[in-house]
């Protein structure tokens, strides 16, 4: 596929990373030669130096040709400019924009194909205000991911000694909590990945992939480490995208400070946060946070546009007393290195938000892509068509498959055929029934089931999608 990236930032950088290594011709516009350099110092790809809504740079960038446009520019105004042109000018058939202001939400026609003819959206301000906020629910989890519109629940939990199921095998489980079917999709103990059998050990320390439907996470969570007591107290530092979204988000469940250093910003969030408590100053100012009370906080989140600044203030304020923090850092080898440590979860917002673009990207019916482990291993919601005949999964068990080493299916949402009654904005809508199926090796896979793969290598993701795709008889 030739695909064009405009912006060389973190989410340009992320996209073009993941993409390069499935064989496709990427070329990437900016303004800034010298990102641009680091980049094809790292990266097999082209770059054009140059305004990303300029026609001819467009040109030069093989827009002419080209399969997909991804504008993730820091400007909403130059990625929906850039869509609009690729469009008119060069027909080219796939565009998507990185918009980060929530009015174009609010006017969904502004993006259709009349004006600025933007075939998806994404918000990565708004994708990690939603993946923090789901650690803030289950506190003791370094991930926690959806699948088939929240139904199914897939949780990376760091095994703690006590657990129930530490120092067992994995047979066990079943014994342990008889009533929930459970998944465990694969382990890490340190960097090694260990494809999970039924004779495998948990060890204290292990990093565990659980999948299960949602509403069973919290029990199957109890059997790897004891469950903490639930969040209550939340401090922020950085009022920016981010932090002013999820303290909005948060601020009628949880006590919630912002800390800000300017004063102007300061001014606009205690305009428009009614229940969170706002406060101008350096989140690195142990002062400022012992007056505070920082040792009272069950959740430190240090959110600013600065990643030195929140290794640091979230380091203080473990070390102040805070029961768990979380920073925001955007180097990758930064995440690994600070995390487990003082810090007790780190996010790269690229790699937490990269999974939803790269489900529009990404070839076949692929209903959801999320990225794991800082990017390394990918988890993937495919959808199976065709018959027996077609296909080299429908009607065939799972230990009949062909599954490429360290993949392994963890589990089906299947249609019941009945359905329900929903409200969405005060419409009434009915939607399909669905079961949510933990995979097993005599499950057998159907047409139109929604197959959750878990990938300990992202490099076997093209190999899954083969695998998934239907043969001509199909059609």
């Amino acid at each position: 596929m030739k695909i064009i990236i405009l912006g060389a930032g973190q989410v340009g950088s992320s996209v073009a990373e993941n993409l390069v290594s499935e064989a496709n011709d990427i070329t990437v516009v900016d303004t800034d030669p010298h990102l641009l350099q680091l980049m094809q110092n790292r990266l097999d790809l082209r770059s054009v130096v140059g305004n990303a809504a300029s026609p001819s740079v467009m040109r030069q960038a093989g827009a002419d040709d080209a399969d997909l446009l991804i504008a993730v520019t820091q400007s909403d105004q130059t990625n929906l400019c850039a869509c609009r042109i690729a469009r008119t000018l060069f027909n080219l058939p796939t565009r998507i924009a990185r918009l980060r202001s929530a009015d174009y939400v609010e006017y969904p026609e502004l993006l259709d194909e009349n004006n600025f003819a933007v075939d998806f959206s994404i918000c990565p301000e708004q994708i990690v205000t939603e993946y923090i906020r789901k650690l803030i629910e289950f506190p003791t989890a370094l991930q926690v991911l959806e699948f088939a519109d929240g139904l199914l629940s897939l949780i990376a939990v760091r095994a703690v000694g006590g657990g129930p199921l530490v120092g067992h095998p994995l047979a066990d489980l079943p014994r342990h909590i008889p009533n929930i079917d459970a998944r465990i999709a694969a382990i890490y103990r340190g960097e090694k990945p260990i494809i999970p059998t039924g004779e495998t050990v948990v060890q204290s320390g292990d990093e565990v992939f659980c999948l299960a439907a949602t509403r069973h996470i919290r029990q199957v969570m109890r059997e790897l480490r004891k469950l903490e007591n639930p969040i209550r107290r939340i401090m922020i530092a950085g009022g920016g995208n981010i932090g002013y979204r999820l303290a909005r988000s948060i601020e009628d469940r949880y006590e919630v400070k912002v800390l800000e250093r300017e004063r102007r910003r300061t001014d606009f969030l205690a305009l428009n946060l009614t229940k969170t408590l706002v406060l101008q100053g350096d989140a690195t100012d142990e002062e400022l946070l012992e007056s505070e009370n920082i040792e009272d906080m069950d959740m430190f989140l240090a959110l600013t546009n600065d990643e030195e600044d929140n290794i640091m203030a979230a380091s203080l304020a473990k070390r102040m007393g805070a029961r768990r923090t979380l920073a925001l850092i955007n180097r990758r080898s930064y995440v690994d290195l600070v995390q487990g440590g003082p810090i007790d979860i780190a996010i790269s917002p690229a790699q937490a938000s990269i999974g939803t673009l790269l489900a529009h990207v990404r070839r076949g019916d692929v209903a959801a892509v999320h990225s794991l482990r800082r990017g390394a291993a990918e988890a993937l919601e495919l959808v199976a068509h065709g018959d027996r005949a077609t296909s080299k999964i429908v009607g065939r068990k799972i230990e009949e498959i062909e599954l490429p080493r360290g993949v392994t299916i963890g589990a089906v949402v299947r249609e019941t055929g009945q359905h329900r009654l929903i409200h969405r904005e005060n419409i009434p809508v009915m939607i399909p029934e669905r079961d949510v199926i933990i995979a097993h090796h005599d499950t057998v896979i159907e047409s139109e089931d929604h197959v959750i793969v878990f990938c300990v290598s992202k490099k076997q993701v093209a190999k899954v999608e083969k695998l998934f795709q239907v043969g001509f008889g199909f059609f």
